[in-house]
Order: C-alpha cells, then sequence, then structure tokens
C-alpha cells in the first residue's frame, strides 16, 4: 500500500473521530435558555449561590431584575459572591443570608431572619448540594448527602411556604442529578447506617429531591405555587470535591472535560424553571437539559413520595 494511501486513511480516520467527538460535545452540553423575561420586583432564594451553577444561576436573574438572597454556609465566600454578582449584572439588590443546610437550628434561624426581612418569596431554588462525601453526619445525625441534599432543602421549603403562597404564582425549583436513577429508597437503611456506599447514598438523595418535589407538588394542587426538579448536566464545578483525587486528575478531567457544562450551560435548566412564562402552570414535572424528561420508575413511584414526604416531616420535626 502506498505511503500516500496509508496517509489519507490516517487523515480520513481523524476528520471522521473530531466529527463524532464534536456532535457527541454538543449532544452532551445540550440546552439553553434564551427568553429576555424580566423578573423585576421578584424576590428569589438561591441556596449554595457563592460558587458553580448557583452563583451563574444568581447572576443571571439578577440581571433580569430580580431581588437575589444567596443563601450559603461560608460567610466570606457569601460576601465575596456578593460583590460579584453585583458587578457582573449591575444590580445592587443582591444579598447575603447565612445558612447551614447541615443545621435544622441554622435554617430555622434562617427562616426567622428572612421572614423578618421579607414578606412574600417569589422564586426559591434549592440549589445546593453535597456529593460523593466521606461517611459522615449532619449536627442532628442525618446521613450528610440525605441530611444536606434532601431533609436541609426540605425543611427549608416547609418554612417559607408561606411566604411563597403570598408571593403568588411563585415557584420552587429542586435541583437533582440524573444519578437518582441509581438507587432506590432504603426504607430499612435510610440513613445508610448498616451499609454505607458514597456513590449509592448521593443517588438516593438524588431521588429524594424527585419525589419531595411530586409529593409537593399535589400538596400544593390548586395554590399559586408550583415546583418542579431539574438535571444540570455534567457540569464543571466543585460538586465532585470528594471523589478520588486520582480518578479526577487522571481520569475524568483529560477525557470528560470537554463534554462536561460550564457552570454558565448547567445553570440553564433552573434558570429556564425559575423565570420561564411558559411554565407558569407547569408543576411536579422533572428537566433535563431545558426539556421535560421522565425520570426513573422509582422517581414515580407514588408511594415512595408519600412515604419519603410523611418521613421527611417526623425526622425534621414538623
Amino acid at each position: 500500500m502506498d505511503w500516500w494511501l496509508i496517509l489519507i486513511i490516517i487523515v480520513s480516520v481523524f476528520i471522521g473521530v473530531s466529527i463524532l467527538l464534536y456532535l457527541l460535545k454538543l449532544y452532551t452540553r445540550r440546552g439553553r435558555f434564551n427568553k429576555t423575561t424580566k423578573i423585576a420586583g421578584k424576590i428569589v432564594i438561591i441556596t449554595g449561590a457563592n460558587t458553580g451553577i448557583g452563583k451563574e444561576t444568581a447572576i443571571d436573574l439578577a440581571k433580569r431584575g430580580g431581588k437575589i438572597y444567596i443563601a450559603c454556609r461560608d460567610a466570606k465566600r457569601g460576601e465575596d459572591a456578593v460583590e460579584e454578582i453585583k458587578s457582573i449584572s449591575g444590580n445592587d439588590n443582591v444579598f447575603f443570608m447565612q445558612l447551614d443546610l447541615g443545621s435544622l437550628e441554622s435554617i430555622r434561624q434562617f427562616s426567622n431572619r428572612f421572614h423578618q426581612l421579607e414578606h412574600q418569596l417569589n422564586i426559591l431554588i434549592n440549589n445546593a448540594g453535597v456529593m460523593a462525601c466521606p461517611k459522615s453526619y449532619t449536627s442532628d445525625g442525618f446521613e450528610m448527602q440525605l441530611g444536606v441534599n434532601h431533609l436541609g432543602h426540605f425543611l427549608l421549603t416547609n418554612l417559607l411556604l408561606g411566604l411563597l403562597k403570598a408571593g403568588g404564582p411563585s415557584r420552587i425549583v429542586i435541583v437533582s442529578s440524573e444519578g437518582h436513577k441509581f438507587s432506590n429508597i432504603n426504607r430499612d437503611d435510610l440513613m445508610s447506617e448498616k451499609s454505607y456506599n458514597k456513590l449509592k447514598a448521593y443517588s438516593q438523595s438524588k431521588l429524594a429531591n424527585i419525589l419531595f418535589a411530586k409529593e409537593l407538588s399535589k400538596k400544593l394542587a390548586g395554590s399559586s405555587v408550583t415546583v418542579n426538579s431539574c438535571h444540570p448536566g455534567v457540569v464543571q464545578t466543585e460538586l465532585g470535591r470528594h471523589l478520588n483525587e486520582n480518578v479526577r486528575k487522571y481520569f475524568i478531567r483529560p477525557i470528560f472535560s470537554i463534554f462536561m457544562k460550564t457552570p454558565l450551560e448547567g445553570a440553564q435548566t433552573q434558570i429556564k424553571l425559575a423565570v420561564d412564562p411558559d411554565l407558569e402552570s407547569t408543576t411536579g414535572k422533572y428537566f433535563c437539559h431545558c426539556s421535560e424528561k421522565q425520570p426513573s420508575r422509582a422517581a414515580r413511584d407514588d408511594d415512595n413520595a408519600k412515604w419519603l414526604y410523611e418521613k421527611s416531616l417526623e425526622l425534621v420535626g414538623l
């Protein structure tokens, strides 16, 4: 075989693979909300908005004219994020409020302070979360991932329901993950005390997010409050910091980074759920890449959703 023919084959394969990778990149990073909907005068709470998709959501909603409260644990990082969001958005109505979702006391204190500041709430985005952390517990004894990702937001949302109803039509957005598909709700070992697998525990907490949205939407039927959940995509954020460093350094970053969304791209679905006029009456649904999607069978289980809601009420003392 002549050398030029070999060269043509090599170049053709390279071009074919490059095109395939480019198309795959477009597919995995799809989903963009392009409407210029304004939310002037709307009051917004975003948990975990000092970094990642939460901060990008705060910047976007601030640009749209909202009054933004970013709720996170670290005061220094929170205050720094507020200044950055103000600078980029040109909106000075951005405020930090301290909130530790791993502490029921902190959540109640946050709610009390917010009730003193505002008489209504229009948009609540439950964005904060932890992923694949070593076995640990919240200050109230809950497994960390279930405690922060689900139970903390469960209590926060319920404490703010009165303000959400007062601000109607209002919206609740709960950030979940496609990772919910790899687990079920373990009624016999909800806190993973008998057996702990950090990825399964994360998956269970993300399933709990969708089930919470599903059951809460039923309880809010007939009200002016909607609630939906979403998967932001696979995003380059700090969320995966507890994964093995070698796995991240030598496997995830070099191989998959090209297919991972930026924080701005990852924020698009929750921004859409928060402000899209076409979704004003949409509730109890799950979205991915800015489109409605059917979640796993476990996430559509009405009995699971009802059991988890009642159990969560008991655990957080409501």
